[in-house]
C-alpha cells in the first residue's frame, strides 16, 4: 500500500508520525465504547477500526478507494472490505447500518453535502454518524490535500441538514502533547516566511501537495530528532476528548438520524 504513504497516512511504524497517529487512535477507542451492531467505516485506510473496532460489532465493513490487502481480514470474523469511492455509496442499501464511523475523511470529499446525505440514508432510523476532521481554527498552514476544513459552526451546519442532532466534541491535546504541538507550530511559521507571497493560500492544490508533503516529513523528522523523547513517549492519553471548543485540534462529531 505505498500508495497511501504520504504525511496524510500514518502508521505506528513511523516514530516521526506519533503525534498524529496517537491523536487518530484516540478516536478509535473513543469509539468502541459506542459502536456495534453492523458498522462501516468510510476510509478505512490501515485497518486501524478492524482491529479496534470490529470485535464488538455483529458486522464490520470496510470502504475506501484504495485496496486493502484480504490476508489482514483473516482472524476477523463477520468482516469484510469494499473499495470504491464515494460519494456516492453504491450497491448499500438504505437502513442497512446502525453505525457508520469516518474518521479524517470528509475534509478529502469535494461533494461534502452528498457525502453526508448518503451515510444518512445507508444509517437505519437512530443510526449514529461518529466523524473527525481537522479544525480549521489549530491548523497551521493550508493542507492541500484537503479539499476544505470546518469551523465548529461549518460542521455542524452541513450535518443538521441531514442529521437530527448532532453532538460537537473535539480531540484535545494534554500538556506533553501540546507541548509538541507549540514546537511544531514555531517550525512550521519559520517555513513560511519564506512564503512571502503566501502562495499557500493562492496556487492550485495539486501544485502544492508532493512540495507540502516534502516538507512535512521533513520538519516531522526534525522535530523527532531535536525532541526524541517527547515525539516517541506520547501515547493515547496524551490526548482527551471534550466539548468542542476553537482550541480543540480535531472535530469529533456524532450525529443521530
Amino acid at each position: 500500500m505505498k500508495i497511501l504513504q504520504t504525511a496524510e497516512r500514518v502508521s505506528d511504524t513511523n516514530q516521526s508520525d506519533n503525534f498524529v497517529f496517537q491523536r487518530s487512535l484516540l478516536a478509535y477507542h473513543y469509539a468502541k465504547t459506542m459502536v456495534n451492531g453492523n458498522t462501516l467505516e468510510v476510509g478505512s485506510g490501515e485497518g486501524y477500526g478492524l482491529r479496534i473496532l470490529s470485535g464488538g460489532c455483529q458486522s464490520y465493513t470496510m470502504l475506501d478507494k484504495y485496496v486493502f490487502d484480504p490476508k489482514k481480514l483473516e482472524g476477523f470474523p463477520n468482516t469484510k472490505f469494499i473499495q470504491t469511492e464515494v460519494p456516492p455509496f453504491k450497491g448499500i442499501a438504505d437502513n442497512t447500518y446502525d453505525f457508520v464511523v469516518s474518521f479524517q475523511v470528509i475534509e478529502h470529499i469535494k461533494d461534502d453535502a452528498l457525502f453526508v446525505q448518503e451515510i444518512q440514508r445507508v444509517l437505519k432510523p437512530g443510526g449514529v454518524f461518529l466523524a473527525t476532521t481537522p479544525n480549521i481554527k489549530m491548523s497551521l498552514a493550508r493542507n492541500p490535500w484537503h479539499i476544505r476544513e470546518y469551523t465548529i459552526q461549518e460542521l455542524e451546519s452541513l450535518l443538521l441538514k441531514s442529521f437530527k442532532s448532532v453532538k460537537k466534541n473535539g480531540v484535545y491535546a494534554g500538556p506533553k502533547a501540546m507541548e509538541y504541538y507549540e514546537k511544531n507550530k514555531e517550525s512550521v511559521n519559520k517555513i513560511m516566511r519564506f512564503d512571502v507571497f503566501k502562495l499557500q493560500h493562492k496556487l492550485p492544490r495539486w501544485m502544492l501537495q508532493i512540495p507540502y508533503d516534502l516538507l512535512n516529513r521533513m520538519n516531522r523528522k526534525k522535530l523527532l530528532k531535536k525532541n526524541e523523547a517527547l515525539t516517541s513517549h506520547l501515547k493515547t492519553e496524551d490526548f482527551y476528548i471534550d466539548e468542542a471548543k476553537d482550541n480543540c485540534l480535531d472535530l469529533f462529531f456524532i450525529s443521530t438520524k
